[in-house]
């Protein structure tokens, strides 16, 4: 099996309601096997990306592709209320083919099999989103589309449902995971889109999108300091933070060489600390400062 081979494309996906541009012209690849991160700030056009890739809404122009053996939880799960979590899930099965064991199988991978057969109207939302992701688990499916698996989970559910992604991947499984939880996003996603306003601004891995680890002094006087940042890392390796320190883009074990440069120009060194931009920093940075323009890879 290929594990580069892409599970789920799409090329130029467009969605237009009116005068409005839901989604304009993205083109994504998720490869089999990856936690890939469909990230953006509400109304940037995540959930309408998602429903033209499963085929639930039609693209107005443009192209998607999933891998016929998808599971997918869209828009938070809707089942009947008066049933019990576990009727639902029948109810599924009955419909699709699939075994009792199965359900079984699904309600004890999101841990609800102890309380499946409580109503779903008594759930918690936690506890209705839990059962949404064992609904796009049934059948064992080779690509997984979550959106915003997380919400109304409490920290102890929300690690668990980490795990359970990564065990998916660990297994073999492609997981498509739309969330504004950056953190967590951060720990288990191989490779990231960013979307705003309809378009996809950057795809690429984790640790790129991060821009690797800096190194962050504070030394004195610090037009000396500036000057020995510039050579050591060149005129665009140095960013001015709000309190005066320098990024430098150096890795971490050119820390030794930067403190002897500053200390033979002469300057009082105060720090120097190996730094690395969190994905919420530069998720942020990206949304707020070029709302309208692609960055480049």
């Amino acid at each position: 099996m290929n594990t580069n081979a892409p599970v789920a494309t799409t090329e130029n996906l467009t969605k237009v309601y009116g005068d409005r541009v839901a989604v304009d012209k993205v083109t994504m690849t998720v490869r089999r096997g990856e936690v890939y991160g469909f990230l953006g700030p509400n109304g940037a056009g995540k959930t309408t990306t998602l429903r033209m890739l499963l085929g639930l809404i039609r693209p107005t122009s443009g192209t998607a592709y999933a891998d016929p053996s998808v599971g997918a939880l869209i828009e938070g799960p809707g089942f009947h209320p008066y049933l019990s979590g576990r009727a639902n899930l029948r109810v599924l099965a009955r419909h699709r083919g699939l075994t009792d064991a199965e359900v079984e199988r699904v309600l004890g991978r999101v841990d609800l099999a102890g309380r499946g057969d409580d109503k779903f109207k008594g759930y918690s939302l936690g506890m209705k989103q839990r059962l949404g992701v064992a609904a796009a688990l049934m059948g064992d499916p080779e690509l997984i589309v979550l959106d915003e698996p997380t919400n109304g989970l409490d920290p102890a559910g929300m690690a668990d449902m980490r795990a359970l992604v990564v065990d998916l991947a660990r297994e073999g499984r492609t997981v498509l995971l739309s969330s504004h939880l950056l953190a967590e996003v951060q720990e288990i996603c191989h490779r990231v889109g960013v979307i705003n306003d309809g378009r996809l601004l950057r795809e690429s891995t984790v640790a790129e999108l991060r821009g690797g680890v800096s190194l962050r002094i504070r030394a004195t006087p610090e037009p000396e300091a500036l000057a020995v940042a510039m050579r050591l890392a060149g005129d665009d390796g140095v960013r001015r933070e709000s309190d005066g320190a320098l990024l430098l883009s150096l890795p971490a074990e050119r820390a030794p060489d930067v403190a002897r440069a500053l200390v033979a120009a002469g300057a009082d060194v105060h720090e120097i600390t190996a730094a690395e931009r969190s994905l919420e920093e530069v998720f942020f940075e990206m949304t707020s400062t070029h709302p309208h323009q692609e960055v480049p890879a």
